[in-house]
């Protein structure tokens, strides 16, 4: 009970803090590193413990799939160079930093010191991309932080796999590499296979509430397959969601994928609900176990892993952007300005407090690497993300408006494809749905959404579903970019469901 009451408490406080964090535009998750530190301070806080294993699958298979459904290859191929530069030389370099500073202030063992600087490398970029697409920015730069969301958790989480090995097996390196150069292959492959799989049984489960229950079952199943077979369960979960992105998105019915979407955001919000609770009371008892001169070494040495992290992603980000600049003349490339933003996204998140739950309860050092990690997730989300919407104010970015732009222009197309379903047709239903057409065709060509027209007419239906059949042959083609995709899937979805009976939006139990 104690965990339960603890979670209830602290999901009141963000309910009410997170009305603080819109009217301030501050990612969410600094608002519940407020509130999941202000519970662990209460004197009747309990101790809570959790297995290690257990943190690992429960909080970072769903990051990962996430991750991994949205990850857009041709994206990642328009972004390579930004996105590698983000996603895995800036991970290794806070890596390497980090375990320095472990190993030369805090004496832990190398292995132990790049678990740590793992932990802390990979920011939580999807909080800052959901708040600064509200602000005004670039939109290459929101772009280009999205994709480092997608990898840089895979990235960290490899490190930190080996390097756990490392440090708790007994010849160290020459135990996990050989075992590394099975589990990569062999991670992607099961994953590819338990895809085929999951999307075999997701067309029978359409439209039932059992398709949801399988989600669960696939998420968590396939990393605990992984783990049971010794290959990466990383890696798995990424090549399964990717294999299920390829199919699915095609085939799912507009009321699966709006209630999946539902679902799941409350799964992520509700994790992050419980990790910072979990690693604030972890704190919290470690803190009680320092006395003295250890407990202030401690707070000294998590403060410089923290200014640490900072100035390493800050230094990497202005570097890389200069030498853009000085070396890529004739090509567009991100200016100062961006680069100080996306240098100030370093907020830590989720994947850092689970990792740091994922400790195994030997390991060396622990209490400190916890602690650590604590202190960097929650002095990057105040101090960076309290600051970083001042910050791109006070930079004044110009008007990107690209992506109404882009997303008129195939609002455009997908009404011609419309209409053109209507030809042979001369009832007063067909008048109508042309009447609504041109009056989508006038909101389009103002940069704004179709207006709202006639429900329940069938004709629209078809015309739908003509759009979304262009939609889908856009993106594959690589005629639009992959936020257009999404968000005219999304008006698509709301539109099908608007003029769908209610027998047909139910979804029933199996």
């Amino acid at each position: 009970m104690a965990l339960f009451e603890s979670m209830i408490l602290l999901s009141l406080l963000a309910v009410v803090l997170l009305r603080l964090s819109r009217h301030f535009a501050l990612p969410y998750p600094t608002i519940l590193a407020a509130a999941g530190t202000a519970v662990a301070a209460l004197p009747w806080a309990p101790h809570i413990a959790m297995d290690p294993k257990l943190a690992l699958v429960l909080f970072i298979a769903p990051v990962l799939l996430d991750a991994g459904f949205d990850m857009p290859p041709r994206t990642l191929r328009r972004f390579w160079l930004p996105t590698v530069s983000l996603a895995v030389v800036a991970v290794i370099f806070t890596t390497a930093a980090v375990a320095w500073l472990g190993v030369a202030w805090a004496g832990m063992p190398l292995a132990a010191a790049v678990a740590m600087g793992a932990i802390v490398a990979p920011p939580d970029a999807g909080a800052a991309t959901a708040m600064l697409s509200r602000l005004n920015l670039p939109r290459r730069t929101v772009q280009v932080l999205t994709a480092e969301s997608l990898l840089n958790d895979a990235s960290a989480l490899l490190i930190f796999g080996v390097a756990v090995r490392t440090a708790l097996a007994p010849d160290g390196l020459a135990h996990t590499l050989p075992l590394l150069v099975l589990a990569v292959p062999g991670g992607l492959l099961l994953g590819w296979l338990l895809g085929r799989v999951f999307i075999y049984f997701s067309r029978e489960l359409r439209g039932t509430l059992s398709a949801t229950l399988l989600q669960f079952a696939g998420v968590f199943g396939v990393w605990l397959v992984a783990e049971y077979l010794h290959v990466s369960a990383i890696l798995c979960v990424v090549s399964f969601a990717m294999t299920i992105a390829h199919v699915l998105p095609g085939e799912t019915p507009p009321r699966d994928r709006v209630h999946a979407y539902s679902v799941w955001a409350a799964v992520v919000f509700i994790s992050n609900v419980i990790a910072f609770l979990l690693v604030g009371l972890q704190a919290r008892t470690i803190i009680a176990r320092m006395q003295g001169p250890a407990l202030e070494h401690a707070l000294w040495f998590a403060l410089a892993t923290l200014g640490v992290c900072i100035a390493v992603r800050f230094a990497w980000v202005m570097l890389y952007n200069g030498t853009l600049r000085r070396f890529r003349k004739n090509q567009p490339n991100p200016t100062p300005q961006q680069g100080l933003v996306v240098a100030w996204c370093g907020m830590r998140g989720l994947v850092t407090l689970a990792t740091a739950l994922g400790l195994p309860d030997s390991f060396p050092q622990r209490d400190l690497i916890v602690l650590t990690a604590f202190g960097v997730t929650v002095g990057t989300l105040v101090f960076q993300g309290t600051t970083l919407a001042w910050l791109v104010r006070y930079l004044k970015f110009g008007t990107d408006t690209s992506l109404r732009d882009d997303a008129s222009k195939v609002r455009l197309a997908l009404i011609d494809v419309a209409e053109a379903t209507l030809v042979g047709e001369s009832d007063e239903a067909a008048r109508r749905a042309r009447e609504y057409y041109e009056d989508a065709r006038h909101e389009a060509e103002a940069g704004r959404s179709p207006v709202a027209g006639t429900r329940l007419s069938e004709l629209k239906r078809i015309g739908l579903k003509a759009k979304r059949k262009r939609l889908l042959e856009m993106r594959h083609k690589g005629e639009i970019e992959d936020d257009v995709f999404h968000l005219l899937e999304n008006e698509l979805d709301w539109s099908e469901l608007a003029v769908t009976s209610p027998d047909e939006r139910e979804i029933v139990e199996g």
